[in-house]
């Protein structure tokens, strides 16, 4: 397909790929909800539900214990880190992301996964083309997610939570993962591009001075991925134009 100005396209996978980040928004609100209920009740005080600005704000993109730790941050509520081994549910930061790690899996295994169809077209239009792929991802559950839709074998790169533990990555808004995975692939960030539906995954990607920062609003939030360091704005991957869409942003961008 002619000479793209781009060798590499890095996918978050989460809102990006799969539409499970309406799972993770859910199991989220089902494992804070029980928590602060509980925590009301012991106290005396009134129980503030976990809201979808929360979610947005403190939680998504980010790696699971960050997330507890940023959202109880924001309520003002201390409590143990303890360890990654914690029963879930435990009262401290891995027992309450444990606890949602299990709610998600739950999920998982009763409701499948399904793929945004314009992702997956424009995965094989990219593949096709030579392009290389990657994705990363701050779940640890990447691997199996994508491999129950059959999509693992699409990218030649995967950095996800298991692989940042065990290379001692930095979790978004950090570039970390991404130039993790464009190094991977044999690639530079000048030549690449991030794909994410994140606020922190877009921080990340204008950190890592990708050539084009791609967000995806599946939340209505074009105004905050904007704001956050997306050099272009779409709802749906349909909008672009394929690859030579992309690559015509791509193009713009190094303007």
């Amino acid at each position: 397909m002619g000479n793209l100005a781009f060798e590499a396209v890095i996918f978050d996978m989460d809102g990006v790929i799969t539409k499970t980040a309406i799972t993770h928004a859910a199991a989220w609100k089902k494992m804070f909800d029980e928590y602060l209920l509980k925590r009301a009740e012991a106290k005396g005080e009134t129980f503030e539900e976990f809201t979808q600005s929360d979610y947005l704000a403190f939680v998504d993109g980010k790696p699971r214990y960050k997330g507890v730790s940023s959202f109880l941050e924001s309520r003002n509520i201390n409590i143990e880190f303890g360890d990654p081994s914690d029963a879930p549910g435990m009262e401290t930061v891995c027992g309450l992301g444990n606890r949602k790690n299990e709610a998600f899996n739950e999920v998982i295994a009763r409701d499948g996964v399904e793929v945004y169809e314009s992702t997956s077209q424009l995965l094989n239009d990219l593949k096709n083309a030579g392009i290389k792929l990657g994705v990363a991802s701050s779940s640890k559950n990447c691997a199996p997610v994508l491999e129950a839709v059959d999509m693992l074998k699409m990218f030649g790169a995967r950095v996800d939570g298991v692989v940042s533990a065990e290379l001692g990555l930095h979790g978004k808004p950090e570039p970390d993962i991404f130039t993790t995975a464009c190094d991977m692939l044999k690639s530079t960030p000048a030549k690449a591009i991030v794909v994410e539906d994140a606020v922190s995954g877009v921080q990340a990607g204008a950190k890592g001075q990708f050539g084009l920062t791609l967000g995806i609003a599946r939340e209505n939030n074009e105004k905050e991925l904007a704001e956050g360091g997306a050099d272009f704005v779409v709802t749906d991957l349909e909008e672009v134009g394929g690859i030579l869409g992309l690559n015509e942003l791509f193009l713009k961008n190094k303007k």
